[in-house]
């Protein structure tokens, strides 16, 4: 596995101080960087290019909501992971439609931050399963009008499985690989399927690959 070069932002220091610990004792996260709110975040992304940002929501100065979407605009290569102490659904989807990659709970951060950390950095997606099952609901209830479905059908039969295969978390070259194409034109299929079934990030194709079952066995 590649290493990992992490910044963490959190306004509490012994929050920061935790979290260092804990993550430098795993042998391919290295920390470059702590920041205390939302601005000194953004600065220190764009001086440091940290491949994963440890976001808090809740900071002064600047939130982490705002952090996001203007680190994700200045970083594109960075990718953010929202750790909070908020479970709330209205927590939860103002950050997945900044770009953040992935929401865990501070209450968790022994047993799933570690692996959330490394999913986003392979450019995958990561949420806690309470979280997991909001975004579903979600994506069902407004499936009933059947946009979803005529978006879906507009898709060709090498758009599909490029849409599986990133779900999936695999990466251009991995996808180009399988399929035997080129990264850039795994890239230009990401981009027209973005555009027909109307989403702007990984997290939301992720949420709209899960709804549809398309991650499941056999699919």
């Amino acid at each position: 596995m590649s290493h990992i070069r992490l910044l963490i932002v959190d306004d509490h220091l012994v929050v920061r101080l935790g979290l260092r610990t804990l993550l430098e004792s795993e042998p391919d996260i290295t920390v470059v960087g702590e920041a205390g709110n939302g601005a000194e975040a953004l600065a220190a992304a764009q001086q440091l290019q940290p491949d994963v940002v440890v976001m808090d929501i809740s900071m002064p100065e600047m939130d982490g909501l705002e952090a996001t979407r203007r680190i994700r605009a200045a970083c594109p290569n960075t990718h953010i992971l929202i750790l909070t102490v908020h479970a709330q659904e209205r927590y939860l989807f103002p950050v997945l439609k900044a770009g953040a990659s992935g929401y865990v709970l501070k209450s968790t951060v022994d047993t799933e931050l570690v692996d959330a950390i490394r999913a986003v950095a392979q450019g995958g997606a990561f949420l806690y399963p309470s979280a997991m099952r909001m975004v579903l609901e979600d994506y069902l209830a407004k499936a009933h009008s059947g946009a979803e479905q005529d978006a879906y059908e507009r898709l060709s039969e090498r758009e599909r499985e490029v849409l599986k295969l990133i779900a999936l978390g695999h990466t251009a070259g991995e996808i180009a690989e399988q399929l035997a194409l080129s990264p850039k034109s795994v890239e230009t299929y990401r981009a027209r399927i973005m555009e027909k079934l109307g989403l702007d990030s990984r997290p939301a194709l992720v949420k709209y690959a899960l709804a549809r079952g398309l991650l499941t066995d056999g699919s």
